[in-house]
């Protein structure tokens, strides 16, 4: 014998009959939200009018008085409790059916005040499109249970007739109101994937230009600068050590290249294969500028512990690396000191350049380009700070401060 039925029908009545409340869902108002802050007031007022109401009919009718408060407070606070708490409203709406009568008048179809049976039909058809099926099922045979004993047999085939009709249209309601929420919640993923693959096509786009433009023209700078000295007649020795200092440029470029590259083409980074660089290659940098006919000098005071994470490592050598490039583009020929400390938990990454002797790249050295907007996004995704600025005697200096866990290190 299947009891998975039985089981079933007894979890909906504990859950009709005990169980917590319906939810509340998506407030009647929200659409209209100026009318939402004097709702409250005006059904206060309402339902104050609505227990006047019933207690005049009910003492109109004969009632004793602390009788007709009882039966008029217990017509308000199901429509009360309505809103926020609708099984509850239902409840006490059944519990009022029941309790709440009394001899009407012949000409009345049932034994309820107008205000309690409107009231009754009100939370009824609230109630019905919150539920479930299961619920729903025990909620009408509950519900009908005071209208078959209470009302004439003359009224009560019109009464539980409107009663399964409320009972269809809340279900339809619910199942509508199911179904569109599960419609918005597929076109908000379907949005966010669409948005996605554009984001990924977009990459995919801008990895293929700079394959096609920079990596091409960087590649050819490689190999002209290889065999300049062996296409060109009697060059010099310090110009052949300039041409291979500008093809290891080139071929460190094309490296970082291919790098963001691989990037930009896969939808996630993942585990980076070759290793990035940190300070531990500062000083091979600095190497490769003065070859280039750059005067750099480096002073770098950073244990070799590990204790800086590799992160911080990263951001300061792409830093030195932009300033460095920001100093030979703009300041041709000045003095450059770079200088990196590491004092508790903070990196200090300063590069200065002197005055350059040219007017025109001195009237140059401030604009602002990607460069510095790069080294301060880097900074500040650490939770660090950056500057930028001349300096009294004409000269330009970049100072970033990078903290860190000093006790992490790489974990």
């Amino acid at each position: 014998m299947n009891r998975q039925p039985i089981v079933v029908a007894l979890r909906a009545l504990r859950q009709t009959l005990l169980g917590p409340d319906a939810p509340p869902g998506r407030p009647l108002l929200a659409r209209w939200p100026r009318l939402a802050r004097p709702a409250a007031p005006v059904g206060l007022l309402a339902a104050l009018g609505l227990f006047w109401i019933t207690l005049s009919v009910e003492s109109d009718w004969g009632l004793p008085p602390p009788i007709a408060v009882l039966f008029a407070a217990m017509t308000v606070a199901p429509l009360l409790a309505l809103p926020r708490r609708p099984l509850l409203a239902w409840r006490l709406t059944v519990l009022a059916l029941l309790v709440c009568t009394f001899n009407a008048p012949t000409d009345m179809p049932g034994p309820w005040t107008p205000p309690l049976a409107l009231g009754s039909v009100a939370v009824v058809a609230v109630v019905v499109a919150r539920v479930d099926r299961p619920v729903l099922a025990w909620l009408v045979a509950i519900t009908a249970v005071p209208v078959l004993i209470l009302v004439h047999p003359e009224n009560r085939a019109a009464v539980l007739a409107l009663l399964g009709a409320l009972a269809i249209v809340g279900d339809l309601i619910r199942r509508n109101r199911l179904s569109r929420r599960a419609l918005a919640a597929q076109t908000e993923l379907s949005e966010r994937e669409q948005e996605r693959r554009a984001v990924l096509e977009e990459r995919t786009r801008i990895a293929r230009e700079l394959h096609d433009v920079v990596a091409h023209h960087m590649s050819l700078i490689a190999v002209q600068a290889e065999t300049a000295p062996y296409r060109l007649t009697e060059v010099p020795a310090p110009a052949a050590a300039e041409f291979v200092a500008i093809a290891a440029s080139a071929r460190d470029a094309l490296t970082d290249m291919r790098r963001l590259l691989g990037v930009l083409r896969s939808e996630s980074t993942g585990p980076q294969v070759a290793p990035q660089p940190d300070l531990g290659d500062l000083g091979a940098m600095v190497d490769a500028a003065c070859r280039a006919g750059l005067p750099v000098t480096l002073d770098a005071t950073v244990a070799d512990d590990g204790r800086v994470p590799a992160p911080v490592g990263l951001a300061a050598y792409r830093i030195v690396q932009e300033g460095l490039a920001n100093a030979a583009r703009h300041a041709a020929g000045a003095a450059v000191r770079v200088t990196v400390r590491a004092e508790g938990s903070t990196l200090t990454v300063r590069v200065r350049n002197a005055p350059p002797d040219d007017v025109r790249a001195r009237a140059t050295e401030a604009g602002a380009g990607h460069g510095l907007t790069g080294m301060r996004e880097r900074a500040t995704s650490l939770g660090g700070t950056f500057t930028a600025g001349p300096l009294p005697d004409g000269g330009y200096a970049v100072v970033a401060e990078l903290p860190y866990d000093a006790e992490g290190g790489d974990a």
